[in-house]
C-alpha cells in the first residue's frame, strides 16, 4: 500500500464542490424572498420615517459621559438654566460709535426683549467707545432658533449704516449649528444615490443591472433606519443627527461592495452554467462567507465604539454596526432573489453566456498586474511600504481642535459675532464657564475663581437648594487654548476646597474634556478593535501569519491616509484643524473597510492556493478579485466623497480620510502590498492550516 504525500491535504471541506445543490431553493424560492422583503419593507417604512423623533441633540449627547462639564450640564435643571439660553448681540463701528449710532442701537431694546425670554442686560459699552452688547435670554423650549432669526432679521434692518451687528452666544452657536444640518439627511441621500448609480453605470455598463443593486441597498437603508428607531425607542441606543447623516452613507457604501461582489461572481458562474438558479446558488456559497466575514469585520470594529467614554463616539458605533448588519442581510438574501427572477438579460448589453470568455475593456489588465507582482514581489512591497512611510509624514502637519471658525467652510453670524465681542470685550462674555458646588461653599468658590489667572470676572451667584451656580468670565474666547487652560487652573484651584464638591462646565470646560476624552477613547477602542478583528481574521483564514499580515498592512494604510489627508486639507482646502474624533473614527471605518477587502482578496485567494499551490493561487486569486475590489474601493470612496461638499469641516475631513484611506486601500494595499507579501512569505502565511504545513513542497 502506498502511503500518502507527507504534505497531503486531510479530508476537510476547504473547497467544497461545483455541485448545484440549493438549486430548489431559487428555483421555487425566489418569489417567497423578494415576498418577504417586500412585507419587511412595507413594515419597517413608518418606523424608518420616525427616526428624527428619537434623535437626541441636547449638549449631553455629545459630551463625556463621566466629565465634570457633563455633570455640570445634568445639574442646570436644578438652577432653571436649563431652559434659557443667552443670545448675545453686538454692535460695533470702526473708529467708534457714533450718538446717532447709540440712539439707534438703545431703541433696539423694547424689540429684542419682546423676542427673548426673561430680563435682558444691555446696552453694555465697551471699554473702547466702539461697541455695544446685548445679552438676550431665548427659552431652549420654546422656538430658540426662530427667535434667534427674528433676531437677525430685526438687527440687520434696524442697523445704522456702517454698524456691524451679529447674535451670538450659545443660542446663536446653536442657531448655526442646526442650520447646517437642515435637509442633511435628505441631500446625502440625494448625492449618494446620485454618486453610487453613476459608478455602478460605469461599472456593469448596462442600463438595466445597477438598479438591482440601488434597490436592494436602498431598502437595507430603510431596513437599518427602522432598527435604529426601534432600538433607540426600546433599547436606549444613543443616536443623534450625526450619526443619524453617516449611516445612510455607510449603508449604500458597504452595501454596494457587497453586491458587486456577489455580482462578480455570479457572472463568472453564468459562463459555466445554464441554469441560472444552479449559478446563483454557487456564486452565493461561495461569496456568501467573504461578506459575513467582511461585514462582521466591520461590525465588530463598530461596536468597539461602545466601549468610548464621548457620547458620540458611542452613538456612531451603534447605528453603523446595525447599518452594515442590515445591508449584509439585505445582499445575501434580497439582491440573489432579485437577480434570478430577472434573469441573464439584466447584464444587456454584455450578457454572460455558458462558454463566453470575461469581457476585458477595463482599463486595468489584472492577468498583467498579476505577472508584475509575480515577477518582483519583494521589490513592489519594500517599494509600496517607503511610499506609505513617506505619507505618513504628513501627520507632523495636524492639529487636533478647531476652533469654532475652523469648524465651518464659511464662518456663520455666531463666528462672526464671537470675533466681534472677543475685539472689544472680555471674550468669555458670550458664553461663561459654569461653576456648580456645594450651597455652605459659595463664597470660597467665588475667592478661588476671582484669584485664578484668566478669569475676567464672577457674575451673580445662583441658588438651588443644596447647591450653587457661579457663573464666571474668561478673559480669553471660550473656544481658544488660552480659557482651556484658564479651566484646567480653575478646577485646581477648586479641588483643593474640599467641601466644595465643586465641578468646572460651560463650552469651554466641555471642549477640554472632550479632548481628554478622545485621547483615552482612542486608547481603549484601538486596540480592543483590533483584538476583535485579529480573532474574526484567524477564524475565517484559519492562519495564524496571514491576519496578522492583513493588519499590519491596514494598520499601516490608515496612518498613510491620515497623513495624506492632513496635507491635503491643508493645502486645498487651507484647513487648519479636525475635529478630536477624527483619528478614532477614521481608524475605525478605515481598518474595517480596509480589511474587508483583504478578506475579498484572501478568501479568494486561498481557494485558489488549495486547488493549484501558493503562488499560482496567490496570483489566480489577484486576477480573479482585482476588478471587483477595485469597482467597490472606488464605489465606497466615491459615496464617502460626497461629505467633502458639507459645510462642516469634521464632516468634510471624515470624507476625505475614508476616501483617501479606501484608494490606498483598492489601488496599492490590496493589488500590490498584500499579493507581494504573500508571495515573499511563501506557503507559510497560511500557517498553522495545512496549507502552511506544505510551505516546503511549495515555494
Amino acid at each position: 500500500m502506498n502511503s500518502p504525500p507527507k504534505y497531503a491535504r486531510p479530508p476537510v471541506d476547504d473547497a467544497p464542490s461545483d455541485r448545484a445543490d440549493g438549486r430548489f431553493h431559487w428555483k421555487r424560492g425566489k418569489w417567497f424572498v423578494v415576498l418577504f422583503w417586500v412585507v419587511v419593507l412595507i413594515g419597517a417604512g413608518p418606523f424608518a420615517g420616525k427616526v428624527t423623533e428619537v434623535e437626541d441633540n441636547s449638549a449631553t449627547s455629545f459630551l463625556p459621559r463621566e466629565a465634570q462639564s457633563t455633570r455640570v450640564a445634568e445639574l442646570l435643571p436644578r438652577f432653571q438654566q436649563d431652559d434659557l439660553l443667552p443670545a448675545v448681540v453686538v454692535y460695533a463701528r470702526d473708529g467708534g460709535l457714533t450718538p446717532a449710532d447709540r440712539t439707534a442701537i438703545t431703541a433696539d431694546r423694547s424689540a429684542l426683549a419682546a423676542l427673548g425670554a426673561g430680563d435682558i442686560e444691555g446696552p453694555i459699552p465697551s471699554d473702547d467707545d466702539a461697541a455695544l452688547m446685548y445679552v438676550v435670554p431665548v427659552d431652549n423650549n420654546d422656538d430658540p432658533l426662530g427667535a434667534v432669526e427674528r433676531m437677525r432679521d430685526r438687527v440687520a434692518e434696524s442697523a445704522p449704516a456702517g454698524v456691524e451687528v451679529h447674535v451670538a452666544g450659545a443660542a446663536g452657536n446653536l442657531y448655526d449649528a442646526v442650520s447646517v444640518f437642515d435637509d442633511l439627511d435628505a441631500n446625502l441621500l440625494l448625492a449618494t444615490v446620485g454618486v453610487v448609480t453613476v459608478l455602478l453605470l460605469l461599472t456593469y455598463r448596462s442600463p438595466v443591472l445597477w438598479i438591482l443593486p440601488l434597490l436592494a441597498v436602498g431598502i437595507g437603508s430603510q431596513l437599518a433606519t427602522a432598527v435604529v428607531y426601534l432600538a433607540a425607542k426600546h433599547a436606549d441606543l444613543p443616536v443623534n443627527g450625526q450619526s443619524g447623516g453617516i449611516l445612510t452613507v455607510l449603508v449604500f457604501g458597504a452595501g454596494t461592495d457587497y453586491a458587486l461582489l456577489l455580482i462578480a461572481r455570479y457572472r463568472e458562474e453564468l459562463r459555466r452554467h445554464a441554469d441560472r438558479h444552479t449559478a446563483m446558488a454557487i456564486a452565493l456559497r461561495r461569496t456568501a462567507p467573504a461578506v459575513l466575514a467582511s461585514a462582521g469585520t466591520v461590525v465588530v470594529g463598530l461596536l468597539c465604539l461602545l466601549a468610548a467614554d464621548q457620547n458620540s463616539t458611542r452613538s456612531l458605533g451603534g447605528t453603523g454596526a446595525i447599518g452594515v448588519a442590515c445591508a449584509a442581510i439585505v445582499i445575501l438574501t434580497l439582491l440573489p432573489a432579485l437577480l434570478v427572477v430577472v434573469g441573464r438579460w439584466a447584464f444587456w448589453p454584455l450578457v454572460p453566456r455558458v462558454g463566453s470568455e470575461a469581457t476585458t475593456t477595463r482599463f486595468v489588465s489584472w492577468h498583467t498586474v498579476a505577472t508584475v507582482v509575480g515577477r518582483r514581489p519583494r521589490l513592489l512591497w519594500t517599494s509600496a511600504v517607503v511610499f506609505l512611510v513617506a505619507l505618513t509624514l504628513g501627520l507632523s502637519s495636524m492639529t487636533l481642535g478647531a476652533s469654532d471658525a475652523q469648524q465651518y467652510k464659511t464662518p456663520p453670524d455666531s463666528v462672526r459675532g464671537q470675533e466681534l465681542v472677543a475685539k472689544h470685550f472680555p471674550a468669555g462674555a458670550t458664553e461663561p464657564t459654569q461653576i456648580v458646588a456645594a450651597a455652605g461653599s459659595a463664597d470660597a468658590v467665588v475667592e478661588a475663581a476671582r484669584s485664578t489667572s484668566g478669569v475676567a470676572q464672577v457674575n451673580q451667584v445662583v441658588r438651588g437648594g443644596d447647591l450653587v451656580l457661579v457663573p464666571v468670565v474668561l478673559a480669553d474666547a471660550p473656544d481658544s487654548g488660552a480659557a482651556e487652560k484658564t479651566v484646567q487652573r480653575l478646577r485646581s484651584a477648586l479641588a483643593e476646597l474640599p467641601d466644595a464638591d465643586a465641578a468646572v462646565g460651560g463650552r469651554t470646560a466641555s471642549t477640554l474634556d472632550t479632548r481628554e476624552t478622545a485621547a483615552r477613547d482612542r486608547w481603549v477602542v484601538i486596540p480592543l478593535a483590533l483584538v476583535a478583528i485579529m480573532l474574526i481574521l484567524v477564524a475565517v483564514l484559519r492562519s495564524l501569519v496571514a491576519p496578522l499580515l492583513l493588519i499590519a498592512t491596514n494598520v499601516l494604510s490608515f496612518l498613510a491616509a491620515l497623513g495624506g489627508t492632513a496635507l491635503i486639507l491643508e493645502g486645498v482646502f487651507d484647513v487648519d484643524a479636525v475635529d478630536y474624533s477624527l483619528p478614532l473614527l477614521g481608524f475605525l471605518f478605515l481598518v474595517s473597510l480596509g480589511v474587508d477587502y483583504n478578506v475579498f482578496l484572501m478568501t479568494r485567494v486561498r481557494e485558489e492556493v488549495a486547488k493549484s499551490g501558493h503562488r499560482e493561487g496567490v496570483l489566480a486569486g489577484l486576477r480573479a478579485t482585482g476588478g471587483v475590489i477595485t469597482s467597490a474601493g472606488l464605489v465606497l470612496a466615491g459615496t464617502f466623497a460626497v461629505f467633502l461638499g458639507m459645510p462642516l469641516i469634521s464632516l468634510l475631513a471624515m470624507g476625505l480620510l475614508v476616501a483617501v484611506g479606501v484608494l490606498l486601500d483598492t489601488l496599492l494595499v490590496r493589488t500590490v502590498l498584500v499579493p507581494a507579501l504573500a508571495l515573499d512569505i511563501g506557503p507559510a502565511v497560511w500557517w498553522p492550516s495545512w496549507l502552511g504545513r506544505r510551505w516546503r513542497a511549495d515555494r
